[in-house]
């Protein structure tokens, strides 16, 4: 499952639509895999304004990533250090994927399992 994934994805509880502590979820026991892959700055130039900032950096430090700023970066090509925070950036979202763990949920605590790189948010009937 890759990074970029988990800045779209909430709790599926239904009784966690309303509150603000079900986004981002958390990873607990993340094993995580690096995959090279061709950095592209059009497609990350494209998404970040798609991308919720204080989830993504939230993440990356749950995760060990600490060099992300604190702010989301302009997107600039011609600023070094928006060079630099893109590549961090296009290792974090498009190279790191989390292939065992599982994310929980901060509002209910409800844990959707991690195998293979595939997350599981099918809940039982009593959650939906």
């Amino acid at each position: 499952m890759k990074l970029l994934t988990v800045n779209f994805l909430t709790c599926a509880v239904k009784a966690c639509k309303t509150s603000t502590l079900s986004f981002p979820l958390h990873f607990q026991d993340a094993e995580l895999e690096q995959r090279e892959v061709e950095y592209n700055p059009t497609f990350l130039h494209n998404i970040l304004p798609r991308l919720e900032w204080d989830a993504i950096s939230t993440t990356a430090a749950e995760l060990g990533f600490t060099n992300l700023p604190s702010s989301k970066p302009n997107g600039n090509p011609q600023a070094e250090e928006d060079h630099r925070v893109m590549r961090d950036l296009h290792t974090l979202l498009l190279e790191t994927e989390v292939m065992e763990g599982r994310m929980v949920c901060g509002n209910c605590g409800h844990e959707y399992k991690i195998k293979e790189g595939i997350a599981n948010f099918l809940l039982p009937n009593h959650l939906v």
